[in-house]
């Protein structure tokens, strides 16, 4: 039995779903981990991106801080968080991907602040809005559908990269992969390779539901901008 075929019985085999520590186990575990992983990166990186692209400052600390978080490998953060109090673990592996997901969700935070059009924030504050009212009321509105952008982003590269929390006992779908590879090849690789399809599969799923929240939210004329920006940059490409 070749690997794909040994992957496809392995996931029509019912206890496999519904065993403890089969898939519906670890799929709960991958999503609550990913979720807090990114709940935490938000908190974090949001508040910091709308109040630098508010003022209008520190730009080259948002393209600073998103170079030095995505040059850190985050396996390298698993394997040295557990050293620290927090141990090996949930925790351990929340606040690593928390650090792989502020990247894209503070970048499109401070972007989206800084693309609102110069004359709507004139005219806010010739109405007498002051600093707070007019972040909150104005720019953060129209930032929204950046917030969203990097959300996505975030959230797919945290799903996709929690597999690796097995490796120091956090849980998630990695679980699966991580057991396959403790059998032999001829024994475990149907195993290894549904672990890989499910990991896949959950991403996938993931850009698609946030990809239709974020047009959601997404204006239509500032839809319409979009695609306008698209065409121009393949026909830049083409003619390039």
């Amino acid at each position: 039995m070749n690997p794909v075929e040994a992957a496809l019985v392995w996931l029509n085999d019912p206890l496999n779903w519904t065993n403890p520590g089969g898939i519906l186990d670890r799929l709960g575990e991958h999503l609550s981990m990913s979720a807090l992983a990114v709940a935490l990166g938000c908190l974090v990186a949001w508040p910091v991106g709308l109040w630098l692209g508010h003022t209008g400052r520190g730009g080259g600390l948002v393209v600073l801080v998103s170079n030095v978080t995505l040059a850190v490998p985050t396996l390298a953060l698993l394997t040295i968080l557990p050293l620290t109090f927090l141990g090996f673990g949930r925790p351990s592996v929340v606040v690593a991907l928390a650090v792989f997901a502020v990247p894209p969700l503070l970048a499109n935070a401070y972007t989206g602040v800084r693309q609102v059009d110069p004359e709507a924030r004139d005219a806010a504050r010739g109405m007498g809005f002051s600093g707070w009212q007019l972040l909150r009321r104005v720019e953060l509105p129209l930032a929204v559908p950046y917030l969203a952008a990097g959300l996505r982003t975030a959230a797919v590269q945290v799903v996709a990269t929690a597999a690796l929390a097995s490796f120091v006992n956090g849980g998630g779908l990695g679980q699966i992969i991580r057991a396959g590879f403790g059998l032999d090849i001829a024994a475990g690789g149907g195993q290894i390779l549904a672990g890989g399809v499910l990991v896949a599969g959950l991403a996938v799923l993931v850009e698609l539901v946030l990809a239709l929240v974020e047009r959601l939210v997404t204006p239509r004329p500032l839809r319409a901008d979009r695609r306008r920006a698209r065409r121009r940059a393949a026909d830049a490409l083409a003619g390039g």
